[in-house]
C-alpha cells in the first residue's frame, strides 16, 4: 500500500499524490466526505480508484495516508 499525501487546493479541492510514482491528481469523489466519517473509495481525475480505510474523525488536511490501489 502506497503512502499518499493530501493536500487542499487553492480552489478547494483535494489533491491526492504518490511520490514513488510521481503522480498527482484531484480527487473527483470520496465513498464517506463527512465531519463524522472519512474515507473508503476514492476516484481520482485520471479515473483510477483507491481505498483508505474509513476514518472518524475526517482528518486534518494536509496529511500522509495509506491507500489501497483498487
Amino acid at each position: 500500500m502506497p503512502s499518499v499525501m493530501l493536500r487542499k487546493r487553492e480552489d478547494g479541492k483535494l489533491l491526492f499524490y504518490v511520490a514513488k510514482k510521481d503522480l498527482e491528481e484531484t480527487i473527483e469523489t470520496i465513498e464517506f466526505d463527512s465531519p463524522e466519517k472519512w474515507g473508503g473509495e476514492v476516484v481520482l481525475g485520471d479515473g483510477s480508484k483507491y481505498y483508505f480505510e474509513p476514518m472518524e474523525p475526517a482528518p486534518k488536511i494536509p496529511t500522509t495516508l495509506q491507500a489501497k490501489r483498487l
